[in-house]
């Protein structure tokens, strides 16, 4: 098999090119090297297949992303597996197509334009464990599905459509102005290039039944709120027996009160008493496989942060795995006994730097103004959302 040719250079963009610059480039060319245009060109349809495969891949941010990183074998990872032929390259970009006078077929073909069934669009909701690990989510969804009666063409058994006489199996009519010419969609044939005489009696002529149906879901690891999954082939079945669109999932990822998210990193914090911070401890801190148990040095400062290297989240690319970072914080008790303020006096006597106090013998008082929790903003809490 040659080796493909690099997308930016199929193209002819930079590779720091901006998508509108992407996008202009492929429309020009498309339509320089479009197999109507070029009828009988097998190096034109090849040119035209290259470019339809190099702009799928730079015009979406996550292919381009994986490819700028991986070559060709990185849009593999999202999903990509490129175009089947022709008919699918002109299905799915249908709408920068349709308007220059391009239409399957041929004069008086009578070949049925081919279109694409609408997508799906839903949300799906996971807990904040299940998108770390990962898991496979049962979904009941009603679409549409060819009909299983006349498989699809909407016409009834031992019967064809015929070509549409208004646009003669284009999809298409054209209209002059001047020295242009516009092509518009058929309003006899709504574009399909064809007519039924005899409807199937099952969908009268629609091609497609709406059934309801469980899909199973799989959520990769690594999943981020807002994020999309596109699942191939479940979405609304095409007209005259099209091929269906797509569902595209988005998720909801629930918060974890343990826990802050940014990016493949988390952070937590753990308090501690005044006497761990002072002379050390061993104390258990929360991460996704579970608790583990840390060292505290003595004299432990409050703010301090401490990594713990690939313990955060997986990348949903499968690039590796995020850091914890713990930020310690040091508990101060807002009443004391008589004895625990002794015990503190005794402490403070021997702090240079601060005169002792006397000791009362009395607990210490309610403070009147609470100490406020640290804002939004702070170092550590600057990635704290709000709660849906």
């Amino acid at each position: 098999m040659d080796e493909k040719r690099d997308y930016y250079e199929v193209l002819g963009v930079e590779r720091n090119a901006a998508a509108g610059e992407i996008r202009k480039a492929f429309k020009r060319l498309a339509m320089e090297h479009h197999p109507d245009r070029n009828p009988g060109d097998l190096a034109a349809e090849d040119r035209f297949k290259e470019l339809a495969e190099a702009n799928e891949v730079l015009a979406d941010p996550q292919k381009r992303e994986l490819y700028d990183q991986y070559g060709h074998a990185g849009p593999r990872q999202a999903g990509f597996q490129g175009f089947s032929g022709v008919e699918d390259i002109l299905s799915h970009f249908a709408d920068m197509f349709g308007g220059f006078g391009f239409a399957r077929g041929g004069s008086g073909g009578g070949r049925a334009r081919v279109e694409q069934g609408d997508d799906v669009q839903i949300e799906m909701t996971v807990s904040f464990l299940e998108a770390a690990r990962g898991c496979h989510k049962a979904l009941e969804l009603q679409r549409l599905v060819s009909c299983k009666v006349c498989s699809g063409n909407g016409g009834k058994a031992g019967t064809q459509p015929v070509a549409c006489g208004t646009c003669r199996g284009r999809g298409q009519v054209a209209s002059h102005q001047g020295f242009l010419t516009i092509a518009t969609t058929c309003p006899t044939c709504r574009g399909r290039g064809q007519l039924l005489k005899d409807k199937c009696d099952e969908c009268r002529g629609s091609g497609v039944e709406r059934i309801k149906e469980s899909i199973t879901v799989n959520v990769p690891a690594g999943i981020d709120d807002g994020q999309t999954l596109r699942v191939p082939g479940k979405g609304q079945a095409g007209p005259s027996g099209g091929p269906p669109g797509h569902l595209y999932v988005t998720f909801q990822v629930l918060e974890d009160a343990r826990f802050e998210r940014s990016g493949d990193d988390l952070y937590t914090h753990v308090s501690l008493t005044f006497a761990q911070a002072a002379l050390g401890a061993r104390i258990q801190v929360p991460t996704l496989d579970g608790d583990v148990e840390l060292a505290v040095p003595a004299g432990m400062q409050p703010g301090t942060v401490q990594v713990l290297r690939g313990k955060g989240m997986p990348n949903v690319h499968g690039r590796g795995v995020g850091n914890l970072a713990v930020r310690f914080t040091v508990a101060v008790p807002k009443k004391l006994t008589a004895e625990q303020r002794q015990l503190v006096v005794e402490l403070a006597r021997h702090d240079p730097a601060q005169p002792a106090p006397e000791a009362s013998g009395r607990p210490s008082p309610e403070p009147k103004d609470e100490p406020k929790d640290e804002e939004e903003g702070g170092f550590f809490f600057r990635r704290k959302k709000k709660k849906r």
